[in-house]
């Protein structure tokens, strides 16, 4: 019986609760994987390779038979060197601080040395390597280097520097200088050697327009309750065909993870974010001059009709700096939860394919899975107001449990964990803190073992930056009037 109708066969035969789930975690598997070979059971068409390389006894026995050798030599050797060393020790050559008995322990380690390793020789004779080996280095004495006949002597030298410094040639590079010279029928010496005398005198400073470019302020956003900082992205799903992609439009609320609007289209357009992202606010009935949404620089993202819509909502926008994507990381970190669970596809078959399987990973998200983030709550509960009731109920089970069996427990009373009191994007260093000591570091989530009172205000005086403010038409870049095919809306 091979290694997957092994697993079915348990699998099948965990008449009780917990146990296929038990099964699952040892053998390091999805209900996935006992569904597609449940299915392939059916068909007739399950694989009966095992997992991992094939067994080869032959192979087993040489590799034993190998590794027997080498412990044997290994052995052999270090007996050898033993002896050695004991016969050493016999001559009892001890260190009474006379040179006589050093320089007799120096030649001892020498000899010894010959036959195993030095390090050892040495720490069997308490002698210093490094001492050994300078006795062994011979005695040499090194010769002043002459200078070489080709080198221009110090009358040269400054006739090519004034030269250089002439009005004539002060705006010309060397190569023009060089040039030059020899139309006038005068050598002084090689380009390189005019760029080495030039960079004794520290003469060589770029003097050309150098490229500069913009400094991008890091945004800081700061999210104390649900529906004040969204956050949004475009990810692609890979189609059935090779070159052939779906692209999922995701808007996530940072402060408690919920998916408050997604789109799957054929194609990344700015009309299409547009229409999601307006939609998705009438949907939460966000007021205005409330919502702050953050978003990388992609061209959907920095559309003008995104620009123009954000502006007449009252929605401030705000985006990442160029190449980083740690400015958006809520977004990114909720596309490698999808992408890697255990039922994700390597391609999907179709559109209608890759909607199924995003309308039924959104409702788990957001209906189902505990996020470590935000306390083990569901972000569904977090967002609509429900978190409250749902952490009383958990300290009413922790505090009967500590009733029941209060051994178990050494630091007290068990304590769920509490409300998110602030998420941020990038939190502002205090002003007491070390530059260097905390300049680079992942935002600042909820943490379950911090303070539970948090400051809410922000460390900076004139709060939001001006990469958080209102969006202008005139900032960003048109995007082209295309005509685009309606796509469903998921919010």
């Amino acid at each position: 019986m091979d290694y997957k109708q092994r697993i079915l066969a348990e699998a099948d035969q965990c008449d009780s609760p917990g146990k296929v789930g038990e099964l699952l975690r040892r053998e390091g598997l999805y209900s996935s994987h006992l569904s597609n070979w449940r299915r392939k059971r059916r068909k007739g068409t399950l694989a009966s390779e095992q997992r991992g390389p094939k067994p080869n006894p032959n192979k087993e026995e040489d590799q034993e038979l190998a590794k027997l050798k080498r412990d044997n030599a290994r052995l052999t050797e270090r007996l050898r060197q033993a002896e050695l060393i004991i016969d050493v020790q016999k001559k009892n050559i001890t260190d009474d601080g006379n040179p006589a008995s050093r320089k007799r322990r120096l030649e001892a380690a020498q000899t010894l040395g010959r036959q195993i390793r030095v390090s050892k020789a040495c720490d069997t004779l308490n002698v210093s390597r490094a001492t050994l080996y300078r006795q062994n280095q011979p005695k040499t004495v090194s010769a002043r280097r002459n200078p070489p006949p080709r080198v221009l002597s110090a009358v040269e030298c400054d006739n090519v520097r004034q030269e250089l410094y002439r009005e004539r040639f002060v705006d010309h590079s060397r190569y023009q200088v060089y040039a030059a010279l020899l139309d006038q029928g005068k050598y002084l010496c090689s380009v390189r050697t005019m760029y080495r005398l030039l960079a004794q005198h520290k003469a060589t400073t770029p003097r050309r327009n150098q490229l500069t470019r913009p400094h991008y302020r890091k945004p800081e956003l700061l999210a104390t309750a649900p529906n004040q900082v969204w956050s949004w992205d475009i990810t692609k799903l890979k189609g059935p065909e090779k070159w052939t992609y779906y692209y999922l439009y995701v808007i996530l609320d940072i402060f408690s993870r919920f998916t408050v609007g997604w789109m799957l289209a054929h194609r990344e357009q700015a009309t299409l974010g547009k229409k999601l992202i307006e939609e998705s606010i009438k949907k939460q009935n966000v007021a205005r001059d409330q919502l702050t949404i953050h978003s990388d620089r992609g061209s959907a993202m920095t559309s003008h009709s995104v620009a123009n819509l954000l502006g007449s909502l009252g929605v401030t926008k705000s985006l990442s700096r160029p190449y980083v994507s740690n400015d958006n990381p809520f977004s990114e970190s909720q596309f490698k939860t999808m992408k890697y669970q255990g039922d994700f596809p390597d391609r999907f078959g179709s559109y209608q394919d890759a909607q199924s399987h995003c309308r039924q990973f959104f409702g788990w998200y957001n209906h189902e899975h505990y996020h470590i983030g935000i306390g083990l709550l569901t972000p569904w509960s977090l967002h609509h107001g429900q978190a409250p009731q749902i952490i009383a109920a958990r300290t009413n089970t922790l505090s009967q449990a500590y009733a029941d069996y209060p051994t178990r427990f050494v630091h007290g009373v068990p304590r769920p964990a509490g409300l998110p009191t602030a998420v941020w994007i990038n939190p502002p260093l205090k002003p007491t803190q070390a530059a260097g000591e905390n300049a680079k570091r992942p935002p600042e989530i909820y943490c379950p073992g911090g303070l539970a009172q948090a400051s809410l205000t922000h460390l900076r005086s004139g709060y939001p930056l001006t990469g958080c403010a209102p969006a202008e038409p005139a900032s960003v870049s048109p995007d082209c009037n295309n005509t685009i095919t309606k796509q469903s809306l998921n919010t």
